[in-house]
């Protein structure tokens, strides 16, 4: 059962008096003072006197004090009739709550509808910041695979008999077979080629002693360095050197 009321008679009986005033009374305290309970022995001594309130976890529950103050409105109407009341004073208060009650509804209806608008404005939004964020990461990727593809050139390595055979090379001029000069005819295979990320690696093995490089790079970018039955091109400038993307190296 509800808690004893102590100690607040003054404070009763002044909210008697207002109401049989017909003045609008506010009763204001701090959180655990009783005016809950207050109320609730006003409200007790009244059969004309409408309580309604909130309780814990209403927030979770959509229109759960205005439902509840729509059954104390019912009540009370259905204590009138009972008790035979037909006061005006009584039938105009129960009409002004009707109201009341329908003007929240329709105060909470606008505010769900906006709140709907704003959700739906957040989706909106989020899906904005996905398809940027999947458009950026696309993005990055075509630039790292543009990057890769600009720093990148392919190498062949063979003897003169070799490249000959597979068309890369070609001997012409000279006199009775003498003094020809190799050149590349430009039937090169990327696919039968090693391709080397210049931007990762700058160095090309070559298994032989003696080689040359038949390809245009500049002379600037790049050095031969022989260790024993091996060479070495080592690439000194990777941007100059990948200007010619097709790497030729001729073994002796």
């Amino acid at each position: 059962r509800p808690p004893r009321l102590i100690a607040r008679d003054t404070e009763l009986a002044a909210l008697r008096r207002g109401l049989a005033a017909g003045q609008v009374v506010v009763l204001v305290g701090e959180a655990g003072m009783g005016k809950s309970r207050l109320l609730q022995a006003l409200a007790a001594a009244r059969p004309g006197v409408l309580h309604s309130s909130g309780r814990p976890g209403d927030a979770l529950v959509p229109y759960a004090t205005i439902a509840r103050t729509k059954v104390r409105i019912h009540e009370l109407e259905a204590r009138l009739h009972k008790d035979g009341v037909k006061t005006a004073g009584l039938q105009k208060l129960v009409a002004n709550l009707k109201q009341q009650v329908i003007d929240k509804e329709q105060v909470v209806a606008q505010l769900t509808e906006q709140v709907n608008s704003l959700q739906t404005r957040v989706a909106g939004l989020e899906t904005n910041v996905q398809q940027t964020h999947d458009s950026l990461q696309v993005s990055s990727q075509t630039l790292a695979d543009r990057q890769h593809e600009l720093g990148t050139v392919y190498y062949l390595i063979g003897s003169k008999q070799q490249l000959t055979t597979s068309g890369v090379i070609v001997a012409r001029g000279g006199v009775l077979g003498l003094g020809k000069t190799l050149h590349l005819t430009g039937a090169f295979n990327e696919n039968q080629a090693t391709a080397l990320d210049t931007d990762k690696q700058t160095a090309i093995d070559a298994p032989a002693a003696k080689v040359r490089l038949l390809s245009a790079q500049p002379a600037s970018s790049y050095q031969f360095v022989a260790a024993g039955t091996h060479s070495t091109l080592q690439i000194l400038d990777p941007v100059e050197f990948r200007k010619i993307r097709h790497v030729v190296i001729m073994t002796d």
